[in-house]
């Protein structure tokens, strides 16, 4: 496999399993509490975590 490819491969696993821990960080305390402002401060949050991992992966640097 090409180095290039591994290297975005990587990138994309690391970003899905931050992703996954992050959601079973934060969800807990939203069903728990049931406020609408913290879910939606949250899912706020993971958008931008969302479009941070977009643009690392369309970037060419390493």
């Amino acid at each position: 496999m090409e180095k290039s490819t591994r290297a975005l491969l990587m990138k994309s696993f690391a970003g899905i399993v931050a992703m996954i821990l992050m959601l079973g960080y934060l969800l807990p305390p939203v069903f728990k509490l049931k406020e609408t402002d913290l879910a939606i401060a949250i899912v706020c949050g993971l958008v931008l975590m969302l479009i941070d991992l977009w643009q690392s992966l369309k970037s060419k640097e390493d």
